[in-house]
């Protein structure tokens, strides 16, 4: 019985020659990464079963979720994940205004690669799929036992099966993608299974699309998603990094428990409704609704945040106002991105529609940092998730979408079509 991609590399991390959906398996890790709200956590629990860590270069903390300190409390949690860095003399640890948000500094960083088996204290770790890795959130007790051995238990999840054909319009990009995907199958649809895309339309999306879409695997329940590595992902890894990696194929008589079709060229815009990832409308459903009228918009987040995204936000906002009614914030994902962005002058045409631009964080993503919201006030984010009281009130409302529905919304001060941005 052929193995997939996921398949193949828990075998080979296990030291087996083959596993099967729903094997309990031992398996070696490559990475292992925590944060600053889940770091601190962790380290208790590590005490109580190791001294040093198992790998000094395999252990990574970033502080992003609450950097620069929101208070007393987060500042106490970033300082114990820094002096535990100096302690093991960790080879990775992400100061602020050194690095970024977590899942864009890895790759861009080149701590990850293709073949690698890697767990993060943070559901979104399924983002380096897209390069191929096998990777996936896990819990504070998880991380600990990772840190002090390298090794955890996993059951081998099962698999579904996305061809993606055609390409997309000028407007689509991987968030509307992954958010028509989570519409379709629901956000339970891949619950404990893999997401694998394979198919011709895959050479049509770029990187950072790729990078959107296995981040959001998690959104539809999914152990983690992950993408063949071709020409264009082994062009990333090696400009990132200067790591040794292997390409795992899946076999073509792979077990799936469903394939389904996407063809890239039917998809439209599309944002995800209040409360969940999966509640998916087309931006031409909305059109045909009263406008949906929003008091802020988020551009950034792992999700996001990286420079791709924000070319295309700036390119709908240059030469406009953001709508009187609307603030905007913009945050890149990582310092690389943000010079860059001060390079190509994306930063003044953010500033000079009234944006506000803050430091490379996971800021507003879940309401405990910038950015929260009051009751009632609505928010179109370019981040990942809308659950009731994520980005701040209970009683306030996350639509999701991509920075070029973010970015025309800015401006209409209503959730807009990006085709028209700046209509009158």
């Amino acid at each position: 019985m052929g193995m997939t991609m996921t398949q193949k590399i828990l075998a080979a991390h296990a030291g087996l020659d083959s596993v099967t959906a729903g094997q309990l398996i031992e398996a070696k890790l490559d990475i292992v990464m925590a944060n600053d709200i889940t770091g601190p956590m962790a380290l208790p629990i590590f005490r109580e079963m190791a001294e040093k860590v198992y790998d000094k270069d395999k252990v990574v903390l970033v502080p992003d979720h609450f950097t620069p300190n929101k208070d007393i409390k987060s500042a106490q949690n970033s300082k114990s994940i820094r002096e535990f860095a100096k302690e093991q003399g960790l080879k990775w640890y992400f100061e602020q205004g050194k690095s970024g948000v977590e899942h864009a500094i890895l790759p861009e960083a080149g701590v990850v690669a293709a073949g690698e088996c890697i767990i993060g204290a943070d559901s979104h770790t399924c983002t380096y799929g897209a390069l191929g890795a096998f990777s996936t959130g896990v819990g504070t007790t998880d991380i600990a036992t990772g840190m002090a051995t390298g090794e955890l238990w996993f059951k081998v999840p099962g698999a579904l099966k996305f061809i993606l054909t055609g390409k997309p319009g000028e407007y689509v990009s991987g968030k509307d993608i992954i958010i028509h995907i989570i519409g379709r199958i629901g956000v339970d649809g891949a619950l404990y299974k893999s997401m694998e895309f394979t198919g011709s339309g895959i050479r049509e999306l770029s990187m950072d699309d790729r990078f959107t879409m296995a981040n959001m695997a998690i959104e539809a329940g999914a152990k983690n998603g992950i993408f063949p590595v071709d020409e264009q992902a082994e062009t990333y890894i090696k400009e990132h990094s200067v790591k040794k990696y292997k390409i795992y194929e899946a076999d073509e008589d792979a077990v799936y428990d469903d394939v389904i079709e996407v063809d890239l060229s039917k998809v439209r815009p599309t944002v995800a409704f209040p409360h969940l990832p999966g509640n998916a409308k087309t931006i031409d459903e909305i059109e045909a609704m009263e406008p949906i009228w929003i008091d802020q918009v988020v551009i950034g987040s792992c999700t996001n945040g990286r420079m791709e995204d924000l070319r295309k936000a700036a390119a709908i906002l240059k030469g406009q106002q953001v709508h009187p009614n609307v603030r905007v914030m913009v945050i890149p994902a990582t310092q690389k991105i943000y010079k860059e962005c001060i390079t190509e002058g994306l930063l003044g045409i953010f500033v000079d529609a009234g944006c506000a631009v803050n430091t490379p964080s996971c800021g507003p993503c879940m309401g405990g940092h910038m950015g929260v919201m009051a009751a009632g006030e609505k928010c179109v984010s370019t981040t990942n998730r809308n659950f009731v009281g994520r980005m701040g009130h209970v009683d306030s409302l996350i639509y999701l979408a991509s920075p070029e529905v973010a970015a025309a919304s800015a401006i209409a001060g209503y959730i807009a079509n990006p085709e028209k941005a700046g209509e009158k």
